[in-house]
C-alpha cells in the first residue's frame, strides 16, 4: 500500500447533489465542504434523508454531482477509470445479505476482484483476507446464505480488502446486525484500519458508533452541514447547535434503553 503523507487526503468542496424524483427535483446534499486527512476516520452522521449517504455515493459515482468538487491526493476522483478507482477506493455497505451475490460461493465473490484485475496469486490471497476478518478457510466453499449476518459482513469487508485499497466508504456498516455483533464487528474495523493504513469516510445515524470509530464528526440535517466536532466534542457533549445536542440526547436514551433491557 502507498504511504499517503497529505494532511487532507479525501477533499469534499461545496458539493452539491441534486436529482428528479416523482416530478420534482430533490436538493440531497447542498453545499457540503469536509476534509479527512490520511489514515483518519471521519464520520457523516444524523437522520434518514439528511444526505450522509448520498455523499458516499458521489465519491463512488452513483449519486449525480451538480456542483462542487471532490479531491482525492489532489487529484479529482475519475470513477470513469473504473479499475484504478476500485483499487483505491471500496465501499461497504449497510446490508451484507444483499450485497453479496447469494448464487456465488464466497470463493468467487473474493477472487472475482483479483480477476477482473489480473492479480495472480488468488488462492493465498482469498485465505489470508478470510483470516483478516476472522472467519477460517473453510468458509470459502459456502454461501450467503449459510452465514450469519455478523459473518456474511466479515466477508463483504474482505472482498473490500482484496485489491488494498487506501479508502474505505462504510455506508451504516453494522446497522443490520445485533447489538453484540455490531461491537465485533467495529471492533474489527478499527483493527484493520490500523493494521492496513486505511483512511474512513463512515456514515451512521448512531452518534454512539461514530464516537467509537472516528477522529471527527460531520453532523447534518436536510442535505446540509451543520456542525462539526472533534472526538473530544463529541464525548464531552460540546455541541453548538440545538440539533446536535439532540441528536446526541437521542443516542444517549437509546443506549439507555438498550442497557436497561440487558
Amino acid at each position: 500500500m502507498r504511504d499517503v503523507i497529505e494532511s487532507d487526503f479525501i477533499e469534499i468542496d461545496n458539493l452539491s447533489v441534486t436529482f428528479e424524483a416523482k416530478g420534482r427535483r430533490v436538493h440531497a446534499v447542498q453545499n457540503v465542504s469536509l476534509s479527512v486527512g490520511a489514515k483518519q476516520s471521519f464520520g457523516l452522521v444524523g437522520e434518514s434523508g439528511s444526505g450522509k449517504s448520498t455523499i458516499l455515493r458521489a465519491i463512488c459515482g452513483l449519486a449525480p454531482v451538480s456542483g462542487g468538487a471532490i479531491r482525492i491526493a489532489g487529484e479529482p476522483v475519475n470513477t470513469r477509470n473504473a479499475k484504478a478507482f476500485a483499487s483505491r477506493v471500496q465501499m461497504v455497505f449497510q446490508d451484507p445479505y444483499a450485497s453479496l451475490h447469494p448464487r456465488h460461493t464466497i470463493d468467487r465473490t473474493l477472487s472475482e476482484p483479483l480477476a477482473i484485475h489480473g492479480i495472480k496469486g488468488t488462492d493465498a490471497r482469498v485465505v489470508r483476507a478470510l483470516e483478516d476478518v476472522g472467519l477460517p478457510a473453510s468458509f470459502r466453499f459456502r454461501y450467503p446464505h449459510q452465514l450469519s449476518g455478523g459473518q456474511r459482513q466479515r466477508v463483504a469487508i474482505a472482498r473490500a480488502l482484496m485489491l488494498e485499497p487506501e479508502i474505505l466508504l462504510l455506508d451504516e456498516p453494522t446497522s443490520a446486525l445485533d447489538a453484540s455483533v455490531q461491537a465485533e464487528v467495529l471492533n474489527l474495523l478499527n483493527r484493520l484500519r490500523a493494521e492496513h493504513g486505511l483512511t474512513f469516510l463512515m456514515v451512521s445515524h448512531d452518534l454512539a458508533v461514530i464516537d467509537h470509530m472516528c477522529d471527527r464528526i460531520l453532523v447534518m440535517q436536510h442535505g446540509r452541514a451543520v456542525e462539526e466536532l472533534a472526538r473530544e466534542d463529541l464525548a464531552s457533549a460540546r455541541m453548538k447547535t440545538e440539533y446536535a445536542r439532540n441528536l446526541f440526547a437521542a443516542s444517549a436514551d437509546r443506549m439507555l434503553g438498550a442497557t436497561s433491557k440487558d
